[in-house]
């Protein structure tokens, strides 16, 4: 959509009458950051709001406007925000100090609630990020197998470093993106979504393949579903070429269930990337996986078996706050039915909402998996019936695009009804959501409707 059309548009000059202050702070933003924002996924246009305070399903605006979010930090806030057992963990720690430059006992109990969840995480290497755990994934998949490509599935996101920026939303035959080397670009092999044929056929022809690495519920949290039977058919093929299994946990890992999708499909991965939950709303991330792939860290396992000692490094690994919010949520995670609540809480909404695209006669539909929701705007305008709307029936490209200004006019409309959802569309539950919210929600995305066809968007 251009700016001519944002400009005319009413559910624009709405949200603008609602958001002075954040659009002051816009402003002020895009003399400081590229696009004014410091995440790409906050872009929207005219611009986004910027938030004062959240607590528990709901957050405010410096304007003072209240939304209902289903942001979710990014999905790191699996238990809502501002979880009082997790901010009293916090405000301990920095009590007692914010990084030490040294070993502490809060990262040893971090460690002991992560291996008591997730089933193949026999040894742990803290990082940062969810980038630099997939980073710290693939060096370690190479040292291990002596080898130096990796599969990657078309549309699967493991994070921004060089080995993971083609083939997510462009440059789908593997040529490099912008700043990114030849070489390294070539050392990824891209196969097709939910493709076990193409696997195959890579593992089979190319010997040199270290590593499989891919989303467990499918790219963007399920946005493109994966076929059943296909991890287990993808652990077989792996394991019958030597080739190591690399579960991108970040988004999954304590959401889909306490243990993360590995313990909730039973398929063991040889290494796991973790993040976002994690940490309980604070930096923070790991590599987990059997002793021996990650010996090749130890100073002094690797030389005892020949190897090289792989560097690692990291200023803030297992900071102490960190380490506090992290052991905190996830001991919550473990004895309660957070992640039952935030499922069925989002397989009622997706059900709401379907109901909703029948009633306002729009050819949409809500669809996902476990605490997760998208919306498929139907870019080629099929006929479709929401209520029995089957995304794997529909090409990954067509089901991850969105009409022009869609996106951007819907998650505005969503903001002037009091709802703030991502941009894909759709959103992350926590288990704070409740009845109430479920109800506004609903209540939100009819009026929004009825705002895009007001202006003729559907």
């Amino acid at each position: 959509m251009n700016t001519v059309a944002l400009e005319s548009s009413n559910i624009v000059e709405t949200y603008r009458s609602k958001t002075r202050e954040s659009a002051a702070l816009s402003e002020d933003a895009a003399a400081q950051f590229p696009s004014g924002i410091t995440h790409d996924s906050r872009h929207v246009r005219p611009y986004g709001v910027f938030v004062e305070k959240a607590v528990g399903s709901h957050k405010w605006d410096v304007d003072g406007n209240e939304y209902i979010d289903y942001f979710g930090g990014h999905g790191a806030l699996l238990l809502g925000h501002g979880r009082p057992e997790v901010l009293a963990a916090i405000h301990e720690a920095l009590d007692e100090g914010t990084h030490f430059g040294a070993s502490h006992p809060r990262e040893l109990a971090w460690a002991r609630v992560i291996q008591r969840l997730v089933p193949t995480a026999d040894r742990i290497r803290f990082t940062s990020s969810g980038t630099e755990a997939t980073h710290l994934a693939l060096r370690l998949a190479r040292a291990f197998t002596g080898r130096s490509k990796i599969v990657r599935f078309l549309s699967n996101f493991h994070g921004w470093h060089d080995h993971m920026t083609s083939g997510y939303t462009s440059h789908y035959d593997g040529s490099p993106t912008s700043g990114v080397l030849e070489s390294v670009a070539s050392s990824i092999a891209l196969v097709p979504p939910g493709d076990i044929d193409a696997v195959r056929t890579v593992l089979e022809q190319d010997k040199d393949i270290a590593a499989v690495i891919l989303e467990p519920t499918g790219s963007s949290f399920g946005m493109v579903p994966i076929p059943e039977g296909f991890l287990e058919a993808l652990r077989e093929v792996t394991a019958k070429h030597g080739v190591l299994l690399i579960f991108d946990e970040v988004v999954t890992g304590f959401r889909v269930s306490p243990g993360g999708a590995q313990s909730h499909f039973n398929i063991k991965p040889d290494l796991t990337a973790l993040a976002k939950i994690l940490a309980g709303g604070l930096p923070g991330a790991a590599v987990v996986g059997g002793r021996e792939i990650l010996d090749a860290l130890d100073f002094d396992a690797a030389p005892a078996s020949g190897r090289e000692k792989i560097q690692h490094q990291g200023t803030y690994n297992a900071n102490p706050a960190s380490a506090a919010a992290g052991a905190a949520a996830l001991s919550i995670i473990e004895s309660t039915d957070a992640c039952k609540r935030a499922n069925d809480y989002a397989e009622r909404l997706r059900g709401r909402l379907n109901q909703i695209f029948v009633e306002e006669q729009v050819q949409w539909a809500a669809y996902g998996t476990f605490s997760g929701f998208h919306v498929f705007t139907n870019p080629m305008k099929r006929v479709i019936d929401p209520e029995k709307f089957d995304a794997a029936s529909v090409d990954w490209k067509e089901i991850k695009s969105n009409p022009p200004g869609v996106s951007d006019r819907l998650r505005l409309a969503m903001l002037i009804n009091g709802v703030d959802i991502t941009g894909w569309p759709g959103g992350t539950i926590s288990a704070a959501h409740d009845e109430a919210d479920l109800d506004k929600t609903v209540d939100a995305f009819r009026e929004s409707l009825r705002m895009l066809r007001s202006e003729d968007v559907i």
